[in-house]
């Protein structure tokens, strides 16, 4: 008998995953509430160099879970190999640290079919944190993909289906942590990215640039769908000690920045003008003093945000001064 196609596919993308937090993301995968032979699971294994042995977790591992090796490393890389392995008319973007709420997967399904025209969705993102974060941390805890924007449903309104670069992002628009799209949505963005030389920088090993995210959503609302906050998805983001030092949070703020203004001029979105690289060197420079970068951890962190907003506007190839 042939298996029945599941309807969602669950893609979590792990490059050396902590074996700990990779045990809790899949312990509440198996514990949803929706029928396992509604939904399959898809761990990528993505040119690890060390890998938990899942056979080992017999008591964690999702009963309809299979591994697919991509071998190119990068987070970009890893989620089209995902794409492609899904069997699913709905893709659920899971990170080897999240831990779903138990009826997350049932409520996608629901969200879905109550929304025919949204293609991509997302909700709340709420943080486990294995030590307590310092007091200077607060105002850079949303860089670590947190998000609590209350229990009311937004909608983008739909004013990009004419085929135009979308240039209003939506600010509640979903993160990659619990990312769910159909089909239709994903495939906007393969397409998009077909053959192409990759122009925007992922997460790659210990790189901390995160446009592809943006990028995704960007590629669906041209292709005419809306996007969505529902507060009924609920995720917990395990968050390590070492996510909140302060080198980790300043080169995590100039990564951001630097690919958020990337992916706005890809999609002809950036307000700003490009800039020359000795341009962006002679604003940072500016910068430093003008966020006072060596009074204070916060100061430096900022600064380091703006030094990424600088170089995320250089245009290709460019040189000489602008």
């Amino acid at each position: 008998m042939t298996p029945a196609i599941p309807a969602l596919s669950v893609i979590v993308p792990a490059h050396n995953p902590e074996p700990g937090r990779l045990r809790q993301t899949l312990e509440a995968l198996r514990a949803q509430t929706a029928d396992p032979a509604t939904w399959e699971c898809i761990v990528v294994d993505n040119a690890s160099t060390r890998f938990p042995q899942l056979g080992e977790w017999a008591s964690s591992v999702p009963e309809n879970l299979r591994i697919v090796p991509e071998p190119s490393l990068g987070l970009t890389s890893a989620r089209i190999a995902g794409f492609q392995a899904a069997r699913g008319a709905i893709a659920v973007l899971v990170d080897d640290d999240n831990v779903l709420a138990p009826d997350y997967l049932a409520q996608v399904a629901a969200i879905f079919d109550a929304h025919p025209r949204v293609g991509a969705i997302g909700g709340k993102v709420l943080p486990q944190f294995e030590a307590p974060p310092p007091p200077w941390a607060g105002e850079f805890l949303p860089l670590l993909a947190l998000r609590d924007l209350g229990g009311q449903v937004m909608v983008s309104t739909g004013l990009h289906h004419d085929g135009n670069p979308p240039n209003l992002y939506p600010a509640f628009a979903p993160l990659g942590a619990g990312m769910s799209l159909r089909r239709a949505a994903f495939q906007a963005w393969l397409d998009a990215r077909a053959g192409k030389v990759p122009v925007l920088s992922d997460r790659r090993g210990a790189e901390l640039t995160s446009a592809g995210d943006n990028d995704i959503i960007f590629c669906a609302m041209r292709a005419g769908w809306e996007v969505g906050y529902f507060p009924q998805l609920v995720l917990t983001h395990l968050i390590p000690a070492a996510r909140l030092e302060a080198g980790y949070l300043a080169r995590l703020n100039r990564g951001i920045q630097k690919s958020w203004m990337q992916v706005l001029m890809l999609h002809d979105g950036c307000p700003w003008p490009p800039m020359t690289r000795t341009g962006a060197e002679l604003r940072k420079l500016k910068a430093w003093f003008m966020y006072g970068a060596w009074k204070s951890t916060p100061a430096r962190i900022r600064w380091q945000g703006a030094c990424g907003h600088y170089e995320g506007r250089v245009a290709p190839d460019s040189g000489g001064r602008g």
